[in-house]
């Protein structure tokens, strides 16, 4: 599923620059997804695009945020410190905090790893067709062992 959500991020600008879902389909299986990796990724879609709605619609505050058990064990320390460095930076508004969980939780149980978390995050901003800044997307996409300290 998370092939898919990157071959649509790297390919469609905005969620609105999607083919409908029969189209996108097609256009998905012709590149070489698997039938199940292509529904399971649009249902996973279609829960973050009702998120972002929710979103709009509320708009955005502070808050703290205390992570249940179930939560704990599905995100793990790594991407709970994650998202803690990207709400610390001012990059990631509680609105989108929420929005990560829920759809993070979605994917049901199985302690997610962070480089799949990293690609829900970047989903998220996609859905609200907001570009993260530079230092964001290194953070998103380059490994930590990569990167030159200077």
């Amino acid at each position: 599923m998370f092939d898919v959500l990157v071959y649509l991020y790297e390919n469609y600008w905005r969620p609105d620059a999607c083919p409908d879902h029969r189209q996108l389909t097609r256009k998905l299986s012709a590149v070489g997804f698997e039938s199940d990796e292509i529904q399971e990724a649009l249902a996973w879609l279609e829960g973050l695009s009702t998120s972002a709605q929710a979103v709009h619609e509320q708009g955005d505050d502070s808050s703290l945020r205390i992570y249940t058990e179930a939560e704990r064990e599905l995100l793990g320390e790594e991407c709970v410190g994650f998202l803690c460095f990207l709400e610390s930076a001012g990059v990631l508004p509680a609105a989108l905090r929420e929005m990560v969980i829920d759809r993070a939780s979605a994917l049901g149980p199985g302690r997610l790893d962070l480089e799949e978390f990293k690609i829900i995050i970047l989903m998220v901003f996609w859905s609200l067709g907001e570009e993260p800044d530079a230092l964001i997307l290194d953070e998103l996409f380059v490994d930590p062992e990569q990167r030159l300290i200077h």
